[in-house]
Protein backbone atom coordinates (compact mmCIF):
# COMPACT_ATOMS: atom_id res chain seq x y z
CA UNK A 1 0.00 0.00 0.00
CA UNK A 2 1.32 3.41 -0.91
CA UNK A 3 2.60 5.63 1.93
CA UNK A 4 0.20 8.53 2.67
CA UNK A 5 2.96 11.15 2.78
CA UNK A 6 4.40 9.86 -0.47
CA UNK A 7 0.93 9.88 -2.03
CA UNK A 8 0.24 13.49 -1.02
CA UNK A 9 3.68 14.55 -2.27
CA UNK A 10 2.91 13.02 -5.67
CA UNK A 11 -0.52 14.70 -5.74
CA UNK A 12 1.17 18.02 -5.02
CA UNK A 13 3.70 17.53 -7.80
CA UNK A 14 0.98 16.67 -10.29
CA UNK A 15 -1.09 19.69 -9.21
CA UNK A 16 1.85 22.02 -9.90
CA UNK A 17 2.72 20.32 -13.19
CA UNK A 18 -0.77 20.25 -14.66
CA UNK A 19 -1.67 23.75 -13.45
CA UNK A 20 1.30 24.97 -15.45
CA UNK A 21 0.25 23.02 -18.54
CA UNK A 22 -3.40 24.12 -18.52
CA UNK A 23 -2.98 27.49 -20.23
CA UNK A 24 -5.56 29.68 -21.97
CA UNK A 25 -4.86 28.09 -25.36
CA UNK A 26 -5.45 24.54 -24.14
CA UNK A 27 -8.59 25.61 -22.31
CA UNK A 28 -9.87 27.42 -25.41
CA UNK A 29 -9.08 24.44 -27.64
CA UNK A 30 -10.98 22.18 -25.24
CA UNK A 31 -13.99 24.50 -25.27
CA UNK A 32 -14.18 24.53 -29.06
CA UNK A 33 -13.48 20.79 -29.35
CA UNK A 34 -16.05 19.45 -26.91
CA UNK A 35 -19.38 21.05 -27.60
CA UNK A 36 -22.44 20.99 -25.39
CA UNK A 37 -25.28 18.51 -25.71
CA UNK A 38 -27.64 20.82 -27.61
CA UNK A 39 -29.20 24.27 -27.34
CA UNK A 40 -31.37 25.88 -24.72
CA UNK A 41 -33.60 28.97 -24.68
CA UNK A 42 -31.74 32.14 -23.74
CA UNK A 43 -33.98 35.21 -24.25
CA UNK A 44 -36.23 37.07 -26.66
CA UNK A 45 -35.20 40.28 -28.40
CA UNK A 46 -36.69 42.62 -31.02
CA UNK A 47 -36.57 41.39 -34.60
CA UNK A 48 -34.02 43.12 -36.86
CA UNK A 49 -33.66 42.90 -40.63
CA UNK A 50 -31.87 39.72 -41.63
CA UNK A 51 -33.07 37.59 -38.69
CA UNK A 52 -34.51 34.18 -39.49
CA UNK A 53 -38.31 34.59 -39.51
CA UNK A 54 -38.60 31.02 -38.24
CA UNK A 55 -37.23 32.28 -34.91
CA UNK A 56 -40.09 34.72 -34.35
CA UNK A 57 -41.86 34.21 -31.01
CA UNK A 58 -45.45 34.78 -32.06
CA UNK A 59 -46.83 34.92 -28.50
CA UNK A 60 -44.46 37.72 -27.45
CA UNK A 61 -44.95 39.43 -30.82
CA UNK A 62 -48.75 39.47 -30.30
CA UNK A 63 -48.40 40.93 -26.79
CA UNK A 64 -45.85 43.60 -27.71
CA UNK A 65 -47.33 44.62 -31.04
CA UNK A 66 -43.97 44.25 -32.82
CA UNK A 67 -41.92 41.19 -33.88
CA UNK A 68 -39.64 39.50 -31.35
CA UNK A 69 -37.43 36.49 -31.93
CA UNK A 70 -36.24 33.72 -29.63
CA UNK A 71 -32.53 33.47 -28.94
CA UNK A 72 -30.92 30.17 -28.10
CA UNK A 73 -27.51 29.44 -26.67
CA UNK A 74 -25.44 26.30 -26.56
CA UNK A 75 -26.12 24.07 -23.60
CA UNK A 76 -22.48 24.19 -22.60
CA UNK A 77 -22.19 22.03 -19.50
CA UNK A 78 -20.63 18.66 -20.20
CA UNK A 79 -20.16 15.55 -18.15
CA UNK A 80 -16.61 14.21 -18.45
CA UNK A 81 -15.83 10.73 -17.15
CA UNK A 82 -12.38 9.21 -16.74
CA UNK A 83 -12.21 5.42 -16.95
CA UNK A 84 -8.77 4.49 -15.61
CA UNK A 85 -7.25 1.01 -15.71
CA UNK A 86 -5.64 0.16 -12.35
CA UNK A 87 -4.76 -3.48 -13.10
CA UNK A 88 -1.40 -4.92 -12.10
CA UNK A 89 0.40 -3.96 -15.31
CA UNK A 90 -0.27 -0.25 -14.73
CA UNK A 91 2.23 -0.15 -11.84
CA UNK A 92 5.08 -0.89 -14.25
CA UNK A 93 7.49 1.74 -15.48
CA UNK A 94 11.04 1.38 -16.78
CA UNK A 95 11.50 5.15 -17.06
CA UNK A 96 11.13 7.72 -14.27
CA UNK A 97 7.39 7.25 -14.01
CA UNK A 98 5.02 4.29 -14.01
CA UNK A 99 2.05 3.95 -16.34
CA UNK A 100 -0.20 4.64 -13.33
CA UNK A 101 1.60 7.95 -12.67
CA UNK A 102 1.24 9.01 -16.31
CA UNK A 103 -2.45 8.04 -16.13
CA UNK A 104 -2.85 10.24 -13.04
CA UNK A 105 -1.09 13.17 -14.71
CA UNK A 106 -3.09 13.11 -17.93
CA UNK A 107 -6.31 12.63 -15.93
CA UNK A 108 -5.40 15.69 -13.88
CA UNK A 109 -4.57 17.75 -16.98
CA UNK A 110 -7.84 16.95 -18.74
CA UNK A 111 -9.91 17.21 -15.56
CA UNK A 112 -8.49 20.66 -14.73
CA UNK A 113 -9.25 21.79 -18.28
CA UNK A 114 -12.82 20.50 -17.95
CA UNK A 115 -13.33 22.22 -14.59
CA UNK A 116 -12.09 25.53 -16.03
CA UNK A 117 -14.89 25.20 -18.57
CA UNK A 118 -17.48 24.61 -15.82
CA UNK A 119 -17.96 20.94 -16.72
CA UNK A 120 -18.58 18.07 -14.31
CA UNK A 121 -15.99 15.30 -13.87
CA UNK A 122 -16.28 11.75 -12.60
CA UNK A 123 -14.11 8.64 -12.30
CA UNK A 124 -14.34 4.89 -12.81
CA UNK A 125 -11.35 2.85 -11.64
CA UNK A 126 -11.28 -0.72 -12.90
CA UNK A 127 -9.13 -3.83 -13.17
CA UNK A 128 -10.88 -7.17 -13.66
CA UNK A 129 -13.65 -5.58 -11.57
CA UNK A 130 -14.93 -2.10 -10.75
CA UNK A 131 -12.58 -0.76 -8.06
CA UNK A 132 -14.19 2.64 -7.44
CA UNK A 133 -16.84 4.90 -8.92
CA UNK A 134 -17.01 8.64 -8.22
CA UNK A 135 -20.13 10.25 -9.74
CA UNK A 136 -19.58 13.41 -11.83
CA UNK A 137 -19.46 16.72 -9.99
CA UNK A 138 -17.99 20.21 -10.29
CA UNK A 139 -15.17 21.94 -8.41
CA UNK A 140 -11.37 21.96 -8.34
CA UNK A 141 -11.37 19.70 -5.28
CA UNK A 142 -12.92 17.01 -7.48
CA UNK A 143 -9.79 17.07 -9.67
CA UNK A 144 -7.38 16.38 -6.83
CA UNK A 145 -9.63 13.65 -5.47
CA UNK A 146 -9.50 11.93 -8.85
CA UNK A 147 -5.70 12.18 -8.90
CA UNK A 148 -5.42 10.82 -5.35
CA UNK A 149 -7.62 7.85 -6.18
CA UNK A 150 -5.65 6.96 -9.33
CA UNK A 151 -2.30 7.22 -7.54
CA UNK A 152 -3.51 5.38 -4.43
CA UNK A 153 -4.63 2.49 -6.59
CA UNK A 154 -1.05 2.07 -7.88
CA UNK A 155 0.01 0.57 -4.56
CA UNK A 156 -2.86 -1.91 -4.64
CA UNK A 157 -2.96 -2.75 -8.36
CA UNK A 158 -3.63 -6.45 -8.84
CA UNK A 159 -5.51 -8.71 -11.19
CA UNK A 160 -6.20 -8.55 -14.88
CA UNK A 161 -7.99 -6.09 -17.13
CA UNK A 162 -11.68 -6.25 -18.03
CA UNK A 163 -12.39 -3.25 -20.26
CA UNK A 164 -15.61 -4.79 -21.56
CA UNK A 165 -16.96 -5.13 -18.02
CA UNK A 166 -15.98 -1.54 -17.21
CA UNK A 167 -17.80 -0.29 -20.32
CA UNK A 168 -20.93 -2.22 -19.33
CA UNK A 169 -20.75 -0.57 -15.90
CA UNK A 170 -20.39 2.85 -17.56
CA UNK A 171 -23.44 2.23 -19.73
CA UNK A 172 -25.42 1.28 -16.63
CA UNK A 173 -24.55 4.30 -14.46
CA UNK A 174 -24.19 7.09 -17.04
CA UNK A 175 -27.44 7.54 -18.98
CA UNK A 176 -26.81 11.11 -20.14
CA UNK A 177 -24.28 11.56 -22.94
CA UNK A 178 -20.75 12.14 -21.64
CA UNK A 179 -17.22 12.69 -22.88
CA UNK A 180 -15.34 9.56 -21.77
CA UNK A 181 -11.56 9.23 -21.58
CA UNK A 182 -10.57 5.55 -21.40
CA UNK A 183 -7.03 5.35 -19.96
CA UNK A 184 -5.34 1.94 -20.12
CA UNK A 185 -2.25 0.15 -21.40
CA UNK A 186 -4.67 -1.93 -23.51
CA UNK A 187 -2.73 -5.17 -23.05
CA UNK A 188 -5.87 -7.02 -24.09
CA UNK A 189 -5.16 -8.50 -27.51
CA UNK A 190 -6.94 -11.73 -26.56
CA UNK A 191 -10.03 -9.68 -25.65
CA UNK A 192 -10.15 -7.26 -28.59
CA UNK A 193 -13.21 -8.83 -30.26
CA UNK A 194 -15.29 -8.76 -27.07
CA UNK A 195 -14.16 -5.20 -26.22
CA UNK A 196 -14.86 -4.01 -29.77
CA UNK A 197 -18.50 -5.12 -29.59
CA UNK A 198 -19.29 -3.29 -26.36
CA UNK A 199 -17.14 -0.28 -27.32
CA UNK A 200 -19.16 0.22 -30.51
CA UNK A 201 -22.37 0.22 -28.45
CA UNK A 202 -20.89 2.66 -25.93
CA UNK A 203 -19.50 4.99 -28.62
CA UNK A 204 -22.98 5.41 -30.12
CA UNK A 205 -24.13 7.01 -26.87
CA UNK A 206 -20.97 8.63 -25.48
CA UNK A 207 -18.07 10.60 -26.99
CA UNK A 208 -15.23 8.12 -26.45
CA UNK A 209 -11.51 8.95 -26.48
CA UNK A 210 -8.96 6.21 -25.79
CA UNK A 211 -5.63 6.97 -24.11
CA UNK A 212 -3.28 3.98 -24.51
CA UNK A 213 -0.33 4.31 -22.10
CA UNK A 214 2.78 2.33 -23.00
CA UNK A 215 6.31 1.84 -21.70
CA UNK A 216 9.38 1.52 -23.98
CA UNK A 217 10.55 -1.67 -22.24
CA UNK A 218 7.35 -3.37 -23.36
CA UNK A 219 8.55 -3.30 -26.96
CA UNK A 220 12.34 -3.67 -26.63
CA UNK A 221 14.25 -6.09 -24.41
CA UNK A 222 17.69 -4.88 -23.22
CA UNK A 223 20.67 -7.23 -23.51
CA UNK A 224 21.22 -8.06 -19.82
CA UNK A 225 21.55 -11.84 -19.87
CA UNK A 226 19.17 -14.19 -18.05
CA UNK A 227 16.15 -12.35 -16.64
CA UNK A 228 13.11 -13.67 -14.80
CA UNK A 229 10.04 -11.79 -16.02
CA UNK A 230 6.78 -11.69 -14.08
CA UNK A 231 3.36 -11.03 -15.57
CA UNK A 232 2.02 -8.29 -13.27
CA UNK A 233 -1.56 -9.39 -13.81
CA UNK A 234 -1.27 -13.20 -13.59
CA UNK A 235 1.90 -13.61 -11.51
CA UNK A 236 3.33 -16.05 -14.08
CA UNK A 237 7.15 -16.21 -14.08
CA UNK A 238 9.21 -16.77 -17.24
CA UNK A 239 13.00 -17.08 -17.52
CA UNK A 240 14.26 -15.21 -20.60
CA UNK A 241 17.76 -15.11 -22.10
CA UNK A 242 17.96 -11.48 -23.26
CA UNK A 243 21.51 -11.99 -24.54
CA UNK A 244 20.00 -13.96 -27.46
CA UNK A 245 19.39 -11.70 -30.46
CA UNK A 246 16.70 -14.05 -31.76
CA UNK A 247 14.85 -13.74 -28.43
CA UNK A 248 15.09 -9.95 -28.49
CA UNK A 249 13.98 -9.84 -32.13
CA UNK A 250 11.03 -12.14 -31.45
CA UNK A 251 9.98 -10.00 -28.47
CA UNK A 252 10.17 -6.80 -30.56
CA UNK A 253 8.24 -8.43 -33.43
CA UNK A 254 5.43 -9.62 -31.15
CA UNK A 255 5.22 -6.19 -29.52
CA UNK A 256 4.95 -4.50 -32.92
CA UNK A 257 2.26 -6.95 -34.04
CA UNK A 258 0.24 -6.24 -30.89
CA UNK A 259 0.64 -2.48 -31.36
CA UNK A 260 -0.45 -2.76 -35.01
CA UNK A 261 -3.49 -4.81 -33.96
CA UNK A 262 -4.40 -2.14 -31.41
CA UNK A 263 -4.11 0.66 -33.99
CA UNK A 264 -6.38 -1.30 -36.36
CA UNK A 265 -8.78 -1.87 -33.48
CA UNK A 266 -9.12 1.88 -32.86
CA UNK A 267 -9.46 2.50 -36.59
CA UNK A 268 -12.33 -0.02 -36.86
CA UNK A 269 -14.20 1.42 -33.90
CA UNK A 270 -13.71 4.97 -35.18
CA UNK A 271 -12.90 6.47 -31.78
CA UNK A 272 -10.23 9.10 -31.20
CA UNK A 273 -7.03 8.25 -29.35
CA UNK A 274 -4.09 9.90 -27.60
CA UNK A 275 -1.04 7.61 -27.70
CA UNK A 276 1.23 8.32 -24.72
CA UNK A 277 4.37 6.72 -23.28
CA UNK A 278 6.05 6.85 -19.89
CA UNK A 279 9.25 8.28 -21.41
CA UNK A 280 7.79 11.12 -23.51
CA UNK A 281 5.87 14.37 -22.88
CA UNK A 282 2.14 13.95 -23.53
CA UNK A 283 1.00 17.57 -23.81
CA UNK A 284 1.74 17.69 -27.56
CA UNK A 285 -0.42 14.62 -28.11
CA UNK A 286 -3.31 16.21 -26.18
CA UNK A 287 -3.08 19.41 -28.20
CA UNK A 288 -2.90 17.38 -31.43
CA UNK A 289 -6.14 15.58 -30.51
CA UNK A 290 -7.92 18.88 -29.85
CA UNK A 291 -6.67 20.24 -33.19
CA UNK A 292 -7.79 17.13 -35.11
CA UNK A 293 -11.25 17.26 -33.60
CA UNK A 294 -11.60 20.99 -34.25
CA UNK A 295 -10.69 20.44 -37.91
CA UNK A 296 -13.29 17.68 -38.17
CA UNK A 297 -15.95 20.07 -36.90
Amino acid sequence: MIDVKELMAKVGEIRILTNRLVDDQLSGDYHSTFKGQGVEFDEVRPYVAGDDVRSIDWNVTARMGEPFIKRFSEERELTVLFMVDVSGSQAYGSAKKSKAEIAAEITSLLALTAIRNQDKIGLILFSDKIVKYIPPRKGRQSVMRLVREVLASEGESTGGTDIAGALRFLNGVQKKKAVVFLVSDFLINHQLNEVEKILRVTARHHDMIAIPVSDPAESQLPDVGLVELEDAETGELVLVDTSSKSVRDYFAKKAEEERAALVKFFSRTGIDKIMVSTDKPYIKEVRALFKRRSMKR
